[in-house]
C-alpha cells in the first residue's frame, strides 16, 4: 500500500493526504484508535517520497493537516448551534477555518521533511518538525495547544508517565517516531515494539510509586448540567442558582464533619456577579458547612461612575463563611471570538455574547484561601497548554473549572478533559475539575482518575484532594527537554553534504531496500 501512495499523483494523492489525516484524528480522544496512527503517518511519508518538489510537498502536509484538524475538531460547531438562527450558517464554515491556519503548520512540517533525504531520515525530520512546530501552535497567536499528538495516550494513567520527564511535547514527539516506523525495515519496528514494552514497564513501576499523604481536605464538585441555551436567559438565573444550592446541599450532608472541605462550582456557573453582589454570596454560603469554601466561577465587573459595567472578567471567586469574598482569579488566556473579538473593526460580525469583551486577568497565581493548600486556578481551556499551569510559587494542586455546555456531546470535553490528565502528570500535582455539563473529575499526581461525574449528569461528587509529587523533571525544566530532543532528530535527519547526487544514492539504496 505504502508503495503505491508512492506513486499517486495529482488530486488522488491530495485526496489520500487528506484522508490519512482525517484517519489520523481518530487516534485522538475519545476514541483512542492509536494503531490507525500505524497507516496515517508511514502513509504521508509514503506521499512525501513521491513529491516530486517543496511545493508539492507543502500541498501534501496542508491537505494532511485539514483532514487531521477537520476531523480532531468537528465540535467546534457544537457552539454554534446553541443560537442556530443566528450563527448556524457559519458552521460550514467554523471548523474548516480553524483547521486552515492549524494545517499549515503541518504544511511546514512536511516541506522540512521532504527536504531531508527518504528512508530513515524523512522519517526523523517529520517526527522532530512536527514535535516543533506542536510548540510554535502553544505560543503564536496567542497560542492554541489542543489535541496534541501526546494526548492520544491519555486512555490510561499507564502511558502517559513519560510526561512527567517529557511533558506532552516529548510523548508527541515518540509518538510519531513509532507510528512512523512501519515506513522503514522490519528491524525498526521490532525495535519499537521494545521501546513500547520498556515505556510500559517505566510507567508501571512510576505507577506502583505511592503518593505521598492526602493534605486531609475533601472536595465535593458540583455538576449543575445547565444547557448553555438556558444558561443566561433572565427567568432562568433563579432556578439555575437555586439547582446549585440545593446540589451543594445533598453532597455537604454526605461530608464528614470536621474534613475541611471546598465546594467547587464549574466557569460562570452562578448568574451573578458573586463578587459584586454581596446578597448571592450569602446566599450561597448558607448551603456550606461550618468553616466550609466556595470556589465558584462568576462573572466579574468594573463598574464605572455611571453605574454601567466598565470592564468583565471570566472569574473564580472564593467565597466563606457569611458570604466573605475570601478571593478571586480573574482568566488570563481569552478564547478568541469566544471571550473577545480579534481584529476589532476589520470582521463585520460579532459572536461574543453581550456588548464587552473580556478583559484579561494579571497572570497565573497560587492562590491562598484559609483552610485550603495553595492551588493554581485555570478557567476553561487554560489548562490546555503545557508549562503554562503553574506560577512561579509552587501550589499543592490544581483546579480547573469549565464549561464545556459549548459544545453538548461530542468529543471536545473528553479532548479537554484528556488535556488536564495531562498537565497533572506534567507537573506531578493532582487536579480537581468542574465542568458544567461534564466531565468533572478528581485526577491524582499520576493521571489516574479518582473520582468522575459523566458527560451529561447532574450531580455532585466527594473525593478526598489527592497528594501531591515533588516536582517533576518536566516541572523543573519545561519544554526545553522535548525541544532538545526534537532539535537533535532534526538535525540529525539533515545530512552533511545533501546535494543532488547523494539524495539520489540514498533514494535508491532505500528503495532497493
Amino acid at each position: 500500500m505504502l508503495s503505491g501512495l508512492r506513486h499517486l499523483s495529482g488530486r488522488r494523492a491530495l485526496l489520500a493526504a487528506l484522508g490519512l489525516g482525517a484517519l489520523a484524528a481518530l487516534a485522538l480522544p475519545p476514541l483512542h484508535a492509536v494503531p490507525v496512527l500505524l497507516l496515517a503517518v508511514p502513509g504521508l511519508l509514503a506521499l512525501l517520497d513521491g513529491a516530486g518538489s517543496w511545493k508539492r510537498a507543502g500541498m501534501l502536509g496542508f491537505a494532511w493537516g485539514m483532514g487531521h484538524h477537520i476531523v480532531g475538531l468537528y465540535w467546534i460547531s457544537h457552539a454554534l448551534l446553541t443560537d442556530p438562527w443566528r450563527w448556524g450558517w457559519l458552521v460550514p464554515v467554523a471548523v474548516p477555518g480553524l483547521a486552515l491556519p492549524l494545517a499549515l503548520y503541518v504544511a511546514a512540517v512536511a516541506v522540512v521533511a521532504w527536504r531531508a533525504p527518504p528512508g530513515w531520515r524523512r522519517w526523523l525530520a517529520l517526527a522532530g518538525a512536527w514535535t516543533l512546530a506542536e510548540m510554535l501552535r502553544g505560543v503564536l497567536f496567542t497560542g492554541f495547544s489542543w489535541n496534541l499528538m501526546g494526548s492520544v495516550w491519555a486512555f490510561h494513567p499507564l502511558p502517559l508517565q513519560g510526561a512527567a520527564l517529557v511533558g506532552t511535547f516529548g510523548l508527541s514527539l515518540a509518538t510519531v517516531l513509532l507510528a512512523g516506523l512501519p515506513a522503514l525495515e522490519r528491524r525498526a519496528v521490532a525495535a519499537g515494539a521494545g521501546v513500547l514494552l520498556l515505556a510500559a514497564g517505566a510507567g508501571a513501576w512510576r505507577l506502583n510509586q505511592p503518593l505521598p499523604a492526602a493534605p486531609g481536605v475533601n472536595l465535593l464538585l458540583v455538576q449543575g448540567n445547565i444547557q448553555q441555551e438556558a444558561k443566561w436567559r433572565e427567568d432562568q438565573r433563579w432556578p439555575i442558582f437555586r439547582r446549585y444550592l440545593d446540589l451543594t446541599r445533598d453532597g455537604v450532608a454526605r461530608a464528614p464533619a470536621g474534613v475541611p472541605l471546598a465546594v467547587i462550582w464549574p466557569e460562570t456557573a452562578s448568574p451573578f456577579l458573586l463578587p459584586n453582589d454581596p446578597d448571592a454570596r450569602r446566599y450561597a454560603a448558607e448551603s456550606l458547612p461550618p468553616g466550609g469554601v466556595l470556589l465558584a466561577g462568576s462573572v466579574r465587573a468594573d463598574w464605572g461612575a455611571d453605574g454601567r459595567p466598565e470592564r468583565v472578567f471570566n472569574s473564580l471567586s472564593a467565597v466563606g463563611p457569611g458570604g466573605t469574598l475570601l478571593g478571586f482569579y480573574d482568566k488570563t488566556h481569552l478564547v478568541p471570538f469566544g471571550e473577545y473579538m480579534p481584529l476589532r473593526g476589520l470582521i463585520p460580525i460579532r459572536v461574543v455574547q453581550g456588548g464587552l469583551d473580556f478583559s484579561s486577568g494579571p497572570g497565573a497565581v497560587a492562590m491562598t484561601v484559609p483552610g485550603l493548600p495553595a492551588f493554581s486556578p485555570l478557567i476553561c481551556y487554560e489548562v490546555i497548554f503545557p508549562g503554562a499551569v503553574v506560577p512561579a510559587s509552587r501550589p499543592a494542586w490544581l483546579l480547573n473549572i469549565t464549561n464545556d455546555a459549548w459544545f453538548g456531546w461530542s468529543a471536545g470535553p473528553f479532548q479537554h478533559l484528556a488535556a488536564a490528565r495531562l498537565r497533572a502528570v506534567e507537573e506531578g500535582l493532582p487536579l480537581a475539575r468542574a465542568a458544567q455539563t461534564g466531565v468533572s473529575a478528581v485526577i491524582d499526581a499520576h493521571g489516574a482518575v479518582a473520582a468522575r461525574i459523566g458527560l451529561g449528569e447532574t450531580g455532585s461528587v466527594l473525593a478526598p484532594l489527592p497528594g501531591a509529587l515533588p516536582p517533576t523533571p518536566y516541572s523543573r525544566f519545561g519544554a526545553w527537554i522535548a525541544g532538545v530532543l526534537a532539535a537533535a532528530a532534526l538535525a540529525g535527519a539533515m545530512p552533511l553534504r545533501a546535494n543532488g547526487s547523494t539524495q539520489r544514492i540514498i533514494f535508491w539504496n532505500s528503495r532497493k531496500s
